[in-house]
């Protein structure tokens, strides 16, 4: 069915792409604005795919005439939240000479990273650019003369409150089904209200439904066989007078012999304890042998020994790259790796040994050398809507490219154009490539997921999920942003913590950055259920050893596997391979780093207080070392509590803490007293610790 999927929520100033979905490009289809507010004049364009673009607050209805009807569609629009707010660069800031600069490029996440777009201005010895960003922190690139040879970062801060959050939980009261709105307030701001929407995809009428402040009530009779409810909560009472919407939850009511409730934006329950590896695949075999899948295959049990749960698998389709990001065949297998026979063989093993296969998913551009960009470019009709176009004033790029226009790309990716979404030819086309790997693999870790549309993904994961509960999707969202956990991803990247171990290892930031880090998942909007990737590097990231202070990778590790969430370790992490994409070191790799990693998803493994949610600080006093490296907190599970203590420092630590605690770290199934105090435990790296 057509029918363009749930409510939708934004802020003015912001707007929301509206198409058809499972869409048959040789269709007719049109969109309307059937309501607005009095005082708007919002519309939308001609064309199957939309941009309504809300002028003032309230609630827009849409309707979409598809060939099997008429599908109306629910528009909120709240305040908008944002204020103008001022990046800043001194000559002094820049890496490199800017005498003879001409013009800097400012891009962020305001922007999309979108080259072109924002210009800053020189004002004396300063370059600055004025942009509206909501509440939080900010950080913009200037790209001088478009290049980031030289370059600069600015972090500028708006004052005001974060994103509150809102859970959604659904009973059976008598003749009547109850759905309850539990509202949390983003912190430094008052408790939120909450907004019920109904889903225009539903039977349920609108008549039947009672809402009493938290609650939502509906009599069964009225009940049809499925209904969606969804809430958003809204807060605005913070010192800055902006109000802010935050993230909705969505549960779907079931009524047949019984009523059933589901919370289909919460991952699956098996994600919550799963360790994730991550392969460079054309890495991975070794500096004499070429990574084939076969290779892969033959290394299956060293992975198998690591003890994770989940394997991710850089891309394996067809590209001109090593990394293999640039994909010139959405449908085949890269043939220097292999056949799709010797892939699903390699799947295959991988499930015998319980290993689920996470699949990277390309799908925000192809390379420039797909055949589809090259007729795009050429001017064939067909492939005219395929790739982004921007006008040739707007182009960043030093291409000369064919045309008086240019494609659309992020930073200065010029080989790999995106494609367009507001194609129904292009949205067959992707899902269709869904559809192609789905079934081989057990998820997808989504790549550049914060440049395809949010109503796309929301399709992608009700298609996924009606399959298989069980599914992965995981998002590449750098920075992160919450509007990704909307129905949309199951786990999301911590660019946050990440962000704050780097510092912690460079002795930029102290121990205890990490709890301000985890803070900032609430602040902007996660709630509680969501789940975070928890990493100290990838393939996009300079190795942690390589980039901070010598000895810091072991309790940063320790780090993401003591933390809520689900750890990943990067290949060759615990090899100690020093390149950010270096060949796995086999034969000359540490072994003592290999057997730590070991040991960490044992201990996760093991101590069911280690996966579950909430950490509290523990008080630490150092008696030898360094204070401001040294950090303890407290993990509690069932009748299990444990004490955690990092140290960052260059020499053991020794420590008395808040707690009284067995003595014997279970992570190194050693004794850490320090001996010369019986309450005082030695801290090398990191220690884990019963309390008692």
């Amino acid at each position: 069915m057509p029918h363009p999927g749930p409510p939708r929520f934004l802020h003015v100033g912001d707007s929301v792409e509206l198409a058809p979905r499972a869409p048959d490009p040789s269709a007719t289809h049109r969109w309307r604005v059937t309501d607005r507010p009095a005082e708007s004049t919002a519309t939308v364009g001609d064309g199957p795919v939309v941009h309504l673009a809300p002028d003032v607050p309230g609630t827009y209805r849409v309707e979409l005439d598809a060939p099997d009807g008429a599908h109306a569609q629910t528009v909120r629009a709240f305040p908008d939240p944002r204020r103008e707010a001022r990046f800043t660069v001194a000559a002094d800031d820049v890496d490199g000479d800017v005498r003879d600069v001409d013009h800097a490029t400012v891009i962020g996440a305001f922007n999309d990273f979108t080259m072109g777009v924002h210009r800053a201005e020189l004002e004396g010895d300063e370059w600055v650019l004025d942009a509206a960003l909501p509440p939080g922190d900010h950080e913009a690139i200037f790209a001088f003369d478009d290049e980031f040879d030289p370059f600069a970062t600015a972090e500028t801060t708006v004052e005001g409150a974060g994103r509150p959050r809102v859970r959604l939980d659904g009973r059976r009261e008598g003749e009547a089904v109850v759905v309850t709105a539990t509202a949390r307030a983003a912190p430094d701001d008052a408790d939120p209200d909450v907004e019920f929407h109904l889903d225009d995809r539903d039977a349920l009428a609108r008549e039947d439904v009672t809402v009493d402040g938290d609650e939502l009530r509906v009599p069964r009779d009225a009940l049809p066989v499925l209904s969606r409810v969804h809430a958003v909560p809204v807060a605005g009472r913070d010192t800055s007078n902006a109000v802010r919407h935050g993230v909705a939850d969505t549960l779907t009511i079931r009524d047949g012999d019984e009523v059933s409730f589901e919370r289909p934006a919460d991952a699956p329950d098996w994600v919550r304890d799963a360790t994730i590896y991550e392969i460079f695949v054309r890495e991975f075999a070794g500096e004499t042998v070429d990574t084939t899948f076969e290779e892969i295959e033959r290394r299956v049990p060293y992975i198998e020994s690591l003890g994770v749960d989940v394997v991710w698998l850089t891309p394996v389709l067809a590209s001109p790259t090593r990394h293999g990001y640039h994909v010139t065949d959405f449908f085949d297998t890269a043939a220097d790796l292999g056949t799709r026979e010797e892939f699903a063989s390699l799947v295959e093993r991988f499930h015998e040994a319980d290993i689920r296969v996470v699949f990277d998913l390309v799908v925000n551009h192809t390379s420039r050398d797909h055949p589809a960009f090259q007729l795009h470019r050429a001017g064939v009709p067909e492939y005219a809507d395929r790739y982004e176009r921007i006008p040739a004033d707007q182009d960043a790029s030093d291409v000369d490219w064919a045309g008086d226009d240019a494609p659309g790309h992020y930073f200065t990716w010029t080989q790999i154009p995106n494609v367009n979404y507001d194609s129904l030819a292009v949205r067959e086309w992707i899902l269709d490539v869904v559809d192609e790997w789905a079934p081989v693999v057990d998820g997808f870790r989504c790549d550049v997921a914060w440049g395809v549309p949010h109503g796309f993904w929301k399709e992608v994961r009700e298609r996924l999920k009606a399959r298989d509960d069980d599914f992965l999707l995981l998002d590449e969202t750098v920075p992160r942003d919450a509007d990704f956990r909307e129905n949309e991803f199951d786990v999301h990247y911590d660019t946050d913590l990440y962000d704050a171990l780097r510092d912690v290892g460079t002795g930029d930031a102290p121990a205890d950055a990490l709890f301000d880090a985890l803070e900032d998942s609430p602040r902007v909007g996660y709630p509680d259920e969501a789940v975070h990737m928890r990493y100290v590097e990838n393939h996009d990231e300079d190795r942690y050893a390589t980039e901070c202070d010598e000895g810091t990778l072991r309790p940063a590790a320790a780090a993401t596997f003591t933390l809520p969430g689900a750890p990943m370790i990067y290949y060759g992490q615990e090899r100690g391979v020093p390149e950010q994409r270096g060949t796995m070191r086999w034969h000359d790799g540490d072994a003592a780093l290999t057997e730590f990693h070991r040991r960490l998803v044992d201990l996760r493994n093991d101590r069911p207080a280690l996966r579950v949610a909430g950490v509290e600080r523990v008080a630490c006093d150092v008696h030898d070392g360094d204070p401001g490296r040294v950090v303890a907190y407290e993990r509690t599970g069932g009748d299990e509590r444990l004490v955690v203590v990092l140290n960052f420092g260059a020499e053991p630590a020794t420590v008395t803490l808040g707690r009284a605690v067995n003595s014997r770290d279970l992570l190194a199934g050693a004794d850490a007293s320090a001996g010369e105090r019986a309450d005082a435990v030695r801290v090398r790296d990191a220690v884990v610790l019963r309390a008692r």
